[in-house]
């Protein structure tokens, strides 16, 4: 077979091995919950699915769309984004560029913005396209260690010198996929001045802004001053409204690279479906209780399953946001052995960390996309299943 050295980098070797367990067990007759793929299980706000079946239904909305996003999609987002985040505002036209998903941008912005032989910074553990991304910008990856001691904060003063010289990216992702943490202002700072200092592009991953508990409430990092001069920062309604199946999302900052990543989707595709781009402008400029509604429902899922996993003693921190939980193992056991035995011995789907990078060794992400029965009914499979009783490896 012909194909791209690249493409070697590309792996979702454990992601479908597991899949491949989970329908092997199913073809036995196994109930299996799946724990796994982060697939929001919710539907979007009813007046969000109202607008896009009206839309759908109208002649004019099936030709090419504005490849920039329909500017009243990218408004509504501005409008959004300076409600949310203290006044912050943005040039809808300049600062903003509308995508098929955060992982859309994610996945060419490095296309963009790198040559071959650059490097950019990506965390470890963190979600996969980050670095696949720099891969098919046939650019090098360099990690950011994300230690548990650290708060999962990078440490950009244990970097190699001659590695950041080189870098002409960084990617980071608060609160994050698969670690769950957040970051402070402090920190954000502490970023943005490594990177004016080095003349790295920042790139902050903030899909889950929206999914959050406890009262907690993510700050943009386009609040710090001076920001704009070095940083993007990409938002999803995949999470925020359970649109994940529509794509839709944004890029918005540093206007050198919105307009590169713009510039190169100008050659590649032609915007997102009209009708997902209304409905996602409904989303924007409506009613927004639906985000606390569904945090409700996640709070209440992770409170579950975490408490019911302390009862059994696998002792677990409770994220502030997201839809995962990062867990690590009681005992001293491979993390994808663990994870194996898990959906053999108990039915229960959960994704090993070193799928997320080398610090992801001795973690498991459990994604809380089941109703809470479910989650109830996953306590209940792991304490009869005795998994937790293992004894620690020599």
């Amino acid at each position: 077979m012909i194909r791209a050295k690249k493409l070697e980098y590309l792996t979702s070797s454990i992601f479908t091995e597991m899949a491949n367990h989970k329908h092997r067990l199913m073809a036995q007759g196994r109930d299996i919950i799946d724990l796994g793929i982060g697939s929001p299980d919710l539907p979007p706000p009813k007046h969000v699915m109202e607008a896009l079946k009206e839309s759908v239904m109208q002649g004019n909305v099936y030709g090419y769309a504005h490849q920039q996003g329909f500017p009243t999609l990218r408004q509504a987002f501005v409008e959004w984004f300076e409600k949310r985040f203290n006044g912050i505002k943005l040039d809808p036209m300049k600062e903003v560029l509308t995508l098929m998903g955060s992982q859309d941008g994610l996945a060419h912005l490095p296309l963009a913005l790198l040559d071959p032989g650059d490097v950019a910074l990506v965390p470890d553990p963190s979600y996969p396209v980050f670095a696949s991304g720099i891969h098919l910008a046939s650019a090098d990856v360099a990690p950011l260690p994300l230690l548990p001691e650290n708060g999962f904060l990078p440490d950009f003063s244990a970097l190699d010198p001659d590695v950041v010289k080189r870098a002409k990216m960084m990617i980071l992702n608060y609160p994050g996929n698969p670690v769950p943490a957040v970051a402070d202002e402090a920190f954000y700072k502490r970023a943005i001045d490594f990177c004016r200092e080095h003349e790295i592009v920042l790139v902050h991953d903030l899909a889950y802004s929206e999914l959050t508990f406890d009262g907690y409430r993510p700050m943009s990092i386009l609040e710090i001053e001076g920001a704009k001069d070095v940083a993007v920062e990409f938002h999803s309604l995949s999470k925020s409204f359970s649109m994940a199946g529509t794509r839709i999302g944004f890029i918005a900052g540093n206007t050198e690279a919105v307009e590169a990543l713009a510039r190169l989707k100008s050659n590649i595709d032609y915007g997102v479906f009209g009708s997902v781009q209304h409905a996602a402008t409904v989303a924007l400029s409506g009613d927004q209780s639906y985000t606390r509604e569904m945090s409700a429902v996640y709070q209440e899922r992770r409170d579950i399953l975490i408490d019911g996993l302390s009862a059994l003693g696998w002792q677990i921190e409770k994220p502030k946001a997201t839809m995962f939980i990062w867990a690590k193992l009681p005992f001293d056991m491979p993390s994808k052995e663990f994870a194996l035995r898990l959906v053999e011995e108990a039915g229960v789907v959960v994704i090993p960390g070193e799928a997320f990078g080398n610090y992801g060794h001795g973690y498991v992400r459990i994604a809380m996309v089941q109703p809470a029965e479910r989650l109830r009914e996953t306590v209940r499979r792991i304490a009869e299943s005795g998994i937790l009783n293992t004894k620690p490896i020599a």
